[in-house]
């Protein structure tokens, strides 16, 4: 049967936000697993970071957000890269800022070029927003990550994402032990101390912070780094659960699944486990589950299932993503 390649118009008055942003991070669609539920209890309960390791595209980076949203807390990420360091987290310092405001011989006051970093808003809020000066100094106020949502959340209790940590070398998860051991570290420009703010109320046992960890395992992390978190490898998800995973963004970003969605769901989260099993015997990545998401879009909006003669080109270009011939 020929696949009809015409896009189904979205609802009246309402635009899929996937069609505008595939991958946004806001924390609403997530399936959690008993052993992950247990993974943040431990991570809170214990006040370490819970790293998450495994394959790009089993669900690591997605978890900070929807722990955040679902418990109301602050939320907070950076991406590390290669050039990252452990103080990019902490704060960053404009020194060449101050040093064309030297040269116009102007009052200089160290803490108006402070940044704080994530884990500084993390631990900290309201000193962060003066940038660690005190109360009485007229500094202006540092712009806070993801205002518009945070300004709605607990100002006692955060999550920080640091994703992607393996990008970096060994120097930057080093150089976070004491400060995510201690709750504490010092800003060395200023010599302002920045120590983790207490909850005013609420349940003081566990901790007020969650940091999440993210690994693609490109590189080794450092067995002092590991020692320090509570460690879980993320599995991807199998056929029922990735049907679950479609079925709940379905509710969350669009009008829900009707039948024949579930229908084609289980059809083509049958395959994709199928293509895991071939690729695992031919060395090649697995297809993840941002990827099934991607081609569960395709099928439904161009009328294509796994029985179609249009299946095989889309499963090349969503899933397979072949590489140039030799």
């Amino acid at each position: 049967m020929a696949a009809d390649m015409s896009a189904s118009p979205p609802p009246a008055g309402r635009a899929p936000s996937w069609l505008t942003v595939p991958d946004g991070r806001d924390g609403r669609a997530y399936v959690m697993s008993e052993e992950l539920e247990l993974a943040v209890k431990v991570a809170l309960a214990t006040g370490r970071p819970l790293l998450l390791r495994g394959d790009p595209g089993s669900g690591k980076s997605s978890l900070a957000a929807y722990i955040a949203r679902e418990r109301g807390w602050r939320y907070y990420e950076y991406v590390v890269t290669s050039r990252s360091h452990a103080q990019d987290l902490l704060w960053t310092f404009d020194s060449i800022r101050r040093l064309a405001d030297a040269q116009l011989r102007r009052d200089l006051d160290d803490h108006q070029y402070v940044e704080p970093g994530v884990l500084w808003w993390a631990f900290a809020r309201q000193s962060a927003f003066r940038r660690g000066a005190p109360v009485e100094a007229k500094i202006r106020p540092a712009a806070e990550p993801h205002a518009e949502v945070n300004d709605t959340r607990s100002a006692d209790h955060a999550v920080v994402l640091i994703d992607e940590i393996d990008k970096a070398d060994p120097d930057l998860p080093n150089g976070l032990l004491v400060p995510l051991g201690s709750n504490q570290f010092q800003v060395t420009e200023t010599g302002t101390s920045i120590k983790i703010q207490a909850p005013a109320y609420g349940n003081t046992q566990d901790s007020s912070h969650l940091i999440v960890v993210t690994t693609n395992e490109e590189r080794e992390l450092p067995r002092a780094f590991l020692r320090r978190c509570v460690v879980l490898w993320l599995e991807h998800p199998d056929a029922k659960q990735l049907v679950a995973i479609a079925r709940q963004h379905f509710e969350v970003y669009e009008e829900g699944m009707s039948d024949d969605d579930e229908l084609l769901a289980k059809e083509l989260a049958d395959a994709v486990v199928g293509m895991r099993k071939d690729r695992t015997r031919e060395a090649i990545r697995w297809p993840s589950t941002a990827e099934f998401l991607d081609a569960l879009r395709a099928c439904r909006r161009l009328h294509i299932t796994v029985a179609d003669g249009g299946w095989n080109e889309l499963r090349n270009m969503v899933l397979i993503k072949p590489q140039r011939p030799d």
